[in-house]
């Protein structure tokens, strides 16, 4: 009974900000578990990339080059994936960018390529999911632990903000869907060793890890095993909430 209720095998899913870090390793797990996966994402060489290394007859994996900023191409991101799979069972909003700074630096351009990825793109995706998608179906935003706290050492209030944003509007969503049995659920993760993380100052490493009860990042597995969770029927239950892997860190 209970190893059914994972399962997701023949299940479609579209995956945006698939390329690469967390939503690479999503888009694995989803794979591993026999869904058929859309990436969705700007990342060209990329996404391409991915797809062509994870991609079997039983499990495909497609590669759809789009910006989530831009709502027409979303919705053609859907399309796309309906003429390949017929219909969607799985969305994860995995597109997202940070930036970091005094907030009295943040310009308008800088502010509004954070909102306008986070937020809108985010929304963008889960707006299509709710009309598309039918009873039985998940959606997964990937939130942060900075839209719950404020975490130290680096400045990045337009970030906090646009996560906070994004558990928010998936609280609303799941309100508003649960009438028609789709579901959305959000992953708050806390720091997690990516390829873009890597990049970020050494002491700020070093601090991180020491702020995590643990006593490290996390790995995107630790996130990817969860999505793959909230994509399946043992998470029936949940709806509206805002599932943080973070180590211990917002329990200080």
């Amino acid at each position: 009974m209970y190893r059914s209720r994972l399962e997701i095998a023949g299940r479609s899913a579209l995956v945006t900000g698939g390329a690469r870090g967390i939503g690479s390793e999503i888009v694995r797990a989803l794979n591993e578990f026999g869904a058929h996966v859309l990436i969705v994402d700007i990342l060209s060489e990329e996404g391409r990339q991915v797809a062509a290394e994870l991609g079997r007859e039983d499990a495909r994996v497609e590669f759809y080059e789009a910006d989530v900023r831009d709502r027409a191409a979303v919705t053609a991101a859907f399309d796309h994936a309906e003429s390949l799979f017929g219909s969607l069972q799985i969305v994860v909003t995995s597109a997202g960018v940070a930036w970091h700074g005094p907030s009295e630096t943040v310009g308008q351009e800088d502010w509004r390529f954070v909102m306008d990825t986070n937020v809108d793109g985010t929304f963008w995706a889960a707006q299509e999911a709710g009309k598309r998608l039918s009873r039985g179906g998940s959606v997964i935003t990937i939130g942060s632990m900075s839209g719950l706290i404020v975490n130290r050492p680096q400045d990045q209030t337009a970030y906090n903000a646009s996560k906070a944003a994004v558990h928010a509007l998936t609280s609303s969503l799941a309100t508003e869907h649960a009438k028609d049995g789709i579901r959305f659920n959000s992953i708050a993760p806390g720091y997690i060793g990516t390829d873009l993380t890597q990049h970020v100052r050494k002491d700020w490493l070093e601090e991180w890890d020491a702020l995590t009860p643990v006593g490290h990042m996390g790995t995107p597995a630790d996130v990817a095993s969860l999505a793959a969770f909230l994509a399946s029927d043992a998470a029936a239950f949940m709806t509206g909430s805002v599932v943080v892997v973070d180590g211990g860190y917002t329990s200080w």
